[in-house]
């Protein structure tokens, strides 16, 4: 088959979105009710195999020869995914083997893979206003809110509807730069963690306890590390009754998406201000708004600024077993990381008062990094190296690290803890060997 015209996918996109704007329109006036989501997919799949059947009759007449039966459904493939998904980008979200897609310009585009690799691969669009268009689209769609992507609101974050974490720039760089992060495990628990190296048994019988326990719980790491899927796998442990509100930037957590494990739960995500500069809801608000919705639990999907001082007062004041993570090189650095975060805040918090509200908020800090793991063909993987646990404070946080990295590369015990009964309580089956 020859490649794709992606001039015709354009084209056939265009002349698809007019017939399902006109049957819409068709709908309104006549007062039915509108189509559901996957009415109007099978109405769109019936659209374009009419488009196509079309251009090919058009090209017999002129004498050129139509696209055969892989090109046609190729063609149909991509006007889909130009109409629904994310266009060129489809394929490249389609394999479970992606695991992050970096784009600077149309025509620079890499891939990593789950295995290490990183590939640079063809073109997602005909020119940097293609892309824009299509960040542009997807800001419109995605979350529970359009958001703006243009030269008055160069930055764009958000959850793409498989779970990815999508962020843009333009303007701000020579050419719209574009980083998808894939969320390669939707559904994970403790036990999956364990079977991949992340964790020791021990280790996932410790954190299983922890969140039993209702112990507040910081996960920690550098960008990519994965923080987010060890939050999930966190969250998988708590009981179905719970009622759970998670507070995002974008949506990512996708807490909502399983009402099988987690059927009460709430979604809050950032709002960004409108044109005029209006209706912007931060996140600090909305921590503050989840204490006032009746939660068994509140899960802050990432701290980057002043949310910090309502979510650890939220967690010192008896919302116990709330879970969130932060951006942080080790485990021991968490806490100067808070109180930096705290200083900024509009509550002006001096070190010292952080310090102490840390101390009475956070029961333990888990570390996870990214690293090559040799011992099985040296390919990526994530890896919790460091558990932490607040003892108290003494003009800086007290903390013993309970759990420290072993010879293997995962955390292996490492101190007493000082809530052993506890844990235990909650199913904490500790081998009683030390590092």
């Amino acid at each position: 088959m020859s490649e794709i015209d992606h001039q015709l996918v354009k084209r056939f996109r265009q002349e698809a979105g007019d017939r399902i704007a006109e049957q819409r329109r068709l709908d309104q006036v006549a007062g039915e009710i509108a189509m559901s989501a996957e009415d109007e997919r099978q109405f769109a799949r019936a659209i374009i195999a009419q488009i196509l059947e079309d251009y090919a009759r058009a090209e017999i007449t002129v004498g050129r020869t139509p696209p055969d039966a892989v090109a046609e459904e190729a063609y149909a493939a991509a006007v889909h995914a130009a109409l629904f998904g994310v266009g060129r980008l489809q394929p490249l979200l389609d394999d479970p083997e992606v695991e992050n897609i970096d784009i600077n310009g149309c025509d620079q585009v890499f891939v990593g893979y789950a295995d290490g690799r990183e590939v640079q691969v063809d073109p997602v669009a005909e020119s940097d206003e293609e892309l824009v268009e299509l960040i542009q689209v997807l800001g419109a769609y995605s979350g529970l809110s359009s958001r703006p992507f243009d030269s008055a609101n160069p930055q764009l974050d958000l959850r793409l509807p498989d779970g990815s974490r999508l962020s843009a720039v333009m303007d701000v760089t020579r050419r719209p730069a574009l980083s998808i992060r894939r969320a390669r495990l939707g559904k994970v628990f403790l036990a999956d963690l364990v079977g991949n190296h992340t964790l020791t048994p021990e280790l996932g019988s410790f954190l299983s306890a922890a969140v039993l326990a209702r112990k507040n719980v910081m996960i920690a790491g550098a960008t990519n590390a994965g923080k987010t899927t060890l939050l999930r796998a966190l969250a998988n442990v708590i009981a179905p009754h719970e009622r759970l509100i998670t507070v995002e930037r974008a949506l990512e957590l996708g807490l909502d998406q399983f009402p099988e494990l987690h059927p009460n739960v709430v979604t809050f995500e950032e709002r960004l201000p409108n044109s005029e500069g209006q209706g912007a809801i931060s996140m600090a608000e909305l921590v503050r708004r989840s204490l006032r919705m009746n939660p068994s639990r509140v899960i802050v999907g990432e701290v980057l600024g002043d949310e910090i001082v309502t979510m650890l007062n939220a967690m010192s004041q008896g919302n116990d077993g709330s879970l969130s993570t932060i951006h942080a090189n080790s485990s021991a650095e968490v806490f100067n990381r808070i109180s930096t975060y705290a200083l900024q805040a509009r509550e002006r918090l001096p070190v010292e008062a952080s310090q102490m509200l840390v101390a009475g908020a956070i029961d333990f800090v888990v570390f996870v990094q990214r690293r090559n793991d040799y011992q099985h063909g040296g390919t990526l993987r994530r890896v919790v190296t460091s558990v932490r646990e607040v003892n108290g404070v003494d003009g800086r946080v007290l903390s013993s690290e309970v759990f420290a990295e072993g010879r293997d590369g995962v955390a292996m015990p490492h101190a007493p803890l000082s809530c052993l009964d506890e844990l235990l309580a909650c199913g904490y089956q500790p081998t009683g060997v030390w590092r």
